[in-house]
């Protein structure tokens, strides 16, 4: 049995309604240019609390609840080889040590 693969693009059958999408968007966007336009927006409310996180993180999670929760796919750093060192190099190098060791 096959898992099915989790696609980072939603499909056809589960894409969210391209207006939804697009104003919950618009709401992350300006949320955010209001964050850093106006100081204001950047403190806290009595009634609202903290209001970047509901003018930016809330829009975004919701924007990321729309395209179902995707998680980004990072890329595995492969493990270097390391450079083999002929035999002969080898045996050349330890009687080098050895001969170096001995009083002349």
């Amino acid at each position: 049995m096959t898992r099915p693969s989790r696609a980072v693009v939603p499909t056809a059958r589960y894409a969210p309604d391209p207006r939804v999408l697009r104003c919950v968007r618009q709401l992350a966007l300006a949320g955010l240019a209001l964050v850093m336009a106006w100081p204001a927006a950047r403190g806290s409310s009595a009634w609202f609390g903290w209001m970047p996180l509901w003018l930016v993180g809330m829009p975004l999670a919701a924007w990321w609840a729309l395209l179902r929760f995707p998680l980004p796919r990072w890329q595995r750093r492969r493990a270097q080889a390391r450079r083999r060192v002929p035999h002969g190099a080898k045996l050349r190098a330890a009687l080098l040590a050895v001969s170096l060791q001995r009083p002349a």
